[in-house]
């Protein structure tokens, strides 16, 4: 596994429009990781929503990160090293 020197942070960014995923993608190359809130774009146009959320994922599967949903309005994206639990936890 690759040593990384710098902290690891976690960064929220309101996604309001497909050039905010340079920020993103420059985030993520620093090893952080970005919690995304997607419902202004998606109210603006879904269309675009949907290529920037492939695009994101696309980056996010090149660098060895991972990529999942929060819920209705959030995506979480992981550097490499950092994986998002998506199993179902056992509730007995």
């Amino acid at each position: 596994m690759q040593e990384h020197k710098q902290p690891t942070y976690v960064k929220s960014i309101t996604l309001r429009d497909p050039t905010d995923v340079d920020e993103i993608k420059l985030d993520m190359k620093k090893h952080n990781v970005v919690i995304i809130r997607v419902t202004p774009l998606a109210q603006k146009d879904i269309d675009e929503l949907k290529k920037v959320v492939k695009e994101l994922y696309e980056f996010t599967q090149s660098i060895g990160g991972d990529i999942a949903r929060l819920g209705e309005e959030r995506i979480v994206l992981t550097p490499p090293g950092v994986k998002v639990w998506k199993g179902v936890y056992d509730m007995k």
